[in-house]
């Protein structure tokens, strides 16, 4: 291991540049959310319908429906979920405001107790004690992380709705590109593109792992796979019980 394969210089001035920009936050569970899921829903409903012996024409509609309904439905219930998360931040960042403004000995034992139990103790204890309790801003973001568990960063949910839809559409859309070019043996390349698909999410989703990319693709190309088959058994099921 040399100095040359870490992924940032430690110089004082490239750090100083580097935290003057500030923490940016992730929305790469939105994009891979919402990616394999377009996959997965798309897919099921042409793998289902190719079980259930219905034509191109209608498993294209039916496709290009789920595609817009379905993606904007995740992607509204994504900028839901993400807006209730900040109103919840928001209400236990005010909670703590209050008790450190009427209860402040109490909130600095809560402080004491929490880095306590990360093995501090005496003159150490104290200091960090009086450190995070002169500061307001660091002792409610160590309340929000030691007593709630939050990081206290929030998340824009317009940019997170945004993420889960265009990925849901841009690889949801791929299962539905055999019928509309009017390939032969539409299900069999619309499954290829499918696999594809999913192996460069999970390939790509390695980039912030420490596992190995082609595991991670092949991970995502099983689960994926796996709920297409059995959308496919069960479209082709029905279509034998109702005939």
């Amino acid at each position: 291991m040399h100095r040359q394969d870490l992924e940032h210089s430690h110089k004082p001035s490239d750090i100083a540049t580097r935290l003057a920009k500030g923490p940016t936050t992730s929305y790469l569970r939105d994009w891979v959310y919402g990616g394999i899921d377009g996959a997965v829903t798309t897919f099921a409903i042409v793998a289902g319908s190719a079980g259930a012996g219905l034509s191109s024409t209608v498993i294209l509609i039916l496709g290009i429906a789920n595609l817009l309904a379905d993606g904007f439905s995740m992607a509204a219930a994504n900028y839901t979920g993400s807006k209730s998360e900040n109103e919840d931040i928001a209400r236990l960042r005010a909670i703590e405001e209050k008790h450190i403004a009427l209860e402040p000995d109490g909130e600095r034992e809560e402080i004491r107790q929490i880095f306590k139990a990360k093995g501090f103790s005496g003159k150490d204890l104290d200091e960090i004690v009086r450190l995070v309790a002169s500061n307001r801003t660091m002792w409610i973001e160590t309340m929000l992380q030691g007593e709630y568990g939050i990081a206290g960063d929030t998340r824009d949910p317009m940019k997170a709705a945004g993420y889960t839809f265009c990925a849901f559409v841009l690889f949801g859309a791929l299962p539905l590109l055999p019928f509309l070019l009017a390939f032969g043996s539409d299900v069999i390349v619309a499954t290829l593109l499918t696999a594809l698909a999913f192996f460069a999410i999970g390939s790509v989703r390695a980039r912030w792992s420490e596992r190995f990319w082609i595991l991670c693709g092949l991970e995502t190309v099983a689960i994926g796979m796996t709920a297409a088959a059995i959308a496919y058994a069960a479209g082709h099921g029905l279509q034998v019980l109702l005939t």
